[in-house]
């Protein structure tokens, strides 16, 4: 995920505040073994830094997290595949999320390489899953299956491959068919129990401040000459191989 993707992902969150008769969104990936992956580190920096804040006051990617969480729109993540730091990150944003109990794979990933996340997980995850089991999710960085994401309460359901497009199609199509002030209240009034803005913006401060680090491009550097950023056993194992890269 590149500067370019925010940019579309500001326009997609601006279409779906925008609609008078949208009732639910479902985010799904049309490339296979991946729902998002994380960003891309060959982009330059400031062609993301540069990008002007959102309406929220927050940098566009954490502006994009808020406002779809806000929404008055029921958002569904459908995760099969990949969803590695901004695909987790997008994954938390979401209302519901329901996973592949044999292809997904979630993760925050970003410790691993001494980074800090910059989508707001440290914000959304001891809220969802419990201070403690947000530390091991965080701090272990490592590669989380559907069944395990489940148990945690990452996501609302691992299902079979075979059953999940079919499920999420059937829940989003059942609450398509309901008032839209009904569901956009019941939303705000949930709403309450979401941590402040200023904490999404915290992590992203954090985040910009720890690419420049010297730990964290040695640790990138690494990665890439161990094939980082190309279709491979790298992307698809990055777990294991976090802990192989020189420290």
């Amino acid at each position: 995920m590149g500067p370019e993707m925010v940019r579309q992902f500001q326009d997609v969150i601006s279409a779906i505040e925008a609609s008078e008769d949208l009732r639910v969104v479902v985010f799904d990936s049309a490339v296979e073994d991946y729902f998002l992956n994380h960003s891309d580190f060959m982009a330059k920096l400031e062609d993301m830094t540069s990008m002007p804040a959102g309406p929220t006051g927050l940098p566009p990617w954490p502006d994009f997290l808020v406002r779809l969480t806000r929404a008055p729109i029921a958002s569904i993540a459908l995760i099969r595949g990949r969803a590695t730091g901004n695909g987790s990150e997008i994954a938390l944003a979401c209302d519901m999320s329901f996973a592949s109990r044999e292809k997904a794979i979630i993760s925050q990933w970003e410790v691993g390489v001494g980074m800090v996340a910059g989508g707001g997980p440290m914000a959304r995850l001891p809220r969802l899953i419990g201070r403690n089991r947000a530390l091991e999710v965080l701090l272990g960085s490592e590669d989380i299956r559907g069944e395990q994401a489940e148990a945690y309460g990452y996501v609302n359901r691992a299902l079979p491959d075979a059953d999940l497009d079919a499920f999420v199609e059937a829940l989003a199509t059942r609450i398509a068919k309901f008032d839209k002030w009904a569901i956009a209240n019941t939303k705000r009034l949930v709403n309450t129990s979401l941590p402040p803005d200023v904490e999404m913006g915290a992590g992203w401060d954090a985040c910009m401040a720890s690419l420049g680090r010297p730990a964290a491009q040695n640790a990138i550097k690494a990665l890439n000459a161990l094939g980082f950023h190309k279709t491979g056993d790298v992307e698809s194992r990055l777990g294991y191989y976090l802990s192989q890269i020189p420290r």
